[in-house]
Parts: structure tokens; C-alpha cells; sequence
């Protein structure tokens, strides 16, 4: 494979290679790629826990468990102002 990594990424990927961390670009890349792919996983992780969330909250609103809107961010508004006056 042959990859054009452009002159930033080349420029690291050799101080990189002069810091002795690494033995080839190969090793960077391989090393890039581990992190990048350990990161997707994550990702989809995150994704799969939100929908898990998004169906739990969706029960409960069908079953009337639920708070009203409004009344929440009316509170967070009072909870913040309370906040900034204590700060000063």
C-alpha cells in the first residue's frame, strides 16, 4: 500500500521515528489505525447505549412517567441563577 500522508503527517510521523518509539512508518500507521479503530468501537458503544436510554425513556413516557418540559428547564434556569448569585 502506498499512502500519501501529506507533509504535516510526514513531518510527524518522522519525529515520531526519531524519538525511537517507533522502528517504520508502518509501525505509526499500524499504531494510528489500532487507536483509530479503538475509538469507533467506542463510538458505537456510545450509539448503542443511547438507544438503550432513548428506548427506555420512550416506555416511560408511554406508560405517563414523565416530567414536563417546561417545569424542568424552569427549575435548571432558578438552580443556575441561584448558582451565579451564591458565587459572587
Amino acid at each position: 500500500m502506498n499512502v500519501n500522508l501529506g507533509t504535516v503527517f510526514d513531518q510527524f510521523a518522522a519525529d515520531l521515528l526519531k524519538t525511537g518509539h517507533y522502528q517504520s512508518q508502518s509501525e505509526i500507521l499500524r499504531e494510528g489505525l489500532r487507536l483509530l479503530k479503538e475509538r469507533e468501537e467506542l463510538k458505537q458503544l456510545r450509539i448503542a447505549e443511547l438507544h438503550k436510554e432513548i428506548a427506555i425513556g420512550t416506555a416511560e413516557a408511554d406508560r405517563g412517567e414523565f416530567v414536563d418540559g417546561g417545569e424542568v428547564f424552569s427549575e435548571i434556569r432558578k438552580r443556575s441563577a441561584k448558582q451565579k448569585r451564591t458565587k459572587k
